[in-house]
């Protein structure tokens, strides 16, 4: 019952993923996501900032504070599906733009190798990425009655973040860098507690 194709109609090789396979996909990408986020911190850190003094005064007054999110896993247990789920498509939306515009300074950093500078592409790209399978996670998790098909807003969270998408162009880069990583965890672990609500016979 849990099946869900991953074909349009007339398409040949047609298969079915169930929906913890596709919670798994999700999950593995947001996991590579993350990993990234803390390759790049790291190497942030080595090129621009030697001095820990620096590190420290770091504001980290994050863009996406306005967004509220539940606090530790037991929180996470309790909201409603329909909001965890809202909750990690406005994180996704919320880092669009600001990843591409991260990947562009970078890209100016002559001290930053090419290589760090591609790793900011592709986070800036597995961010669009991940949003869209979790879109899909979504669609499924309708079509199965799991969650409320009505839910207007998870279809176009950008309108739910129109207000504040311009307060990450007063962070700097390294503020941006260490508010990702922070975000791109809370994706995955939200991920992980959604799955194992719905899905908890599958490695719960």
């Amino acid at each position: 019952i849990r099946a869900a194709s991953s074909c349009t109609n007339g398409q040949t090789g047609c298969h079915f993923l169930s929906l913890a396979n596709l919670f798994d996909r999700v999950i593995q990408h947001s996991a590579r996501m993350h990993g990234i986020s803390n390759d790049l911190h790291s190497e942030f850190e080595l090129y621009f900032l030697p001095s820990k003094n620096q590190i420290g005064r770091v504001s980290r007054n994050c863009h996406t504070s306005t967004i509220l999110t539940p606090n530790g896993k037991e929180n996470a247990q309790r909201i409603a599906r329909e909001e965890l789920t809202e909750v990690i498509l406005k994180l996704l939306v919320a880092w669009r733009e600001p990843l591409w515009h991260f990947h562009q300074n970078m890209a100016q950093h002559r001290e930053f190798n090419n290589f760090s500078s591609n790793k900011s592409l592709e986070m800036s790209e597995m961010v669009h990425e991940l949003r869209r399978g979790v879109q899909k996670v979504v669609e499924k998790m309708q079509m199965l009655g799991v969650i409320n098909s009505s839910l207007g807003n998870l279809g176009s969270p950008e309108a739910l973040l129109a207000s504040d998408r311009a307060e990450w162009r007063l962070m700097n880069d390294y503020d941006l860098l260490y508010c990702f990583r922070r975000d791109s965890n809370k994706i995955q672990n939200y991920l992980k507690i959604l799955k194992c609500r719905i899905v908890p016979e599958h490695g719960c």
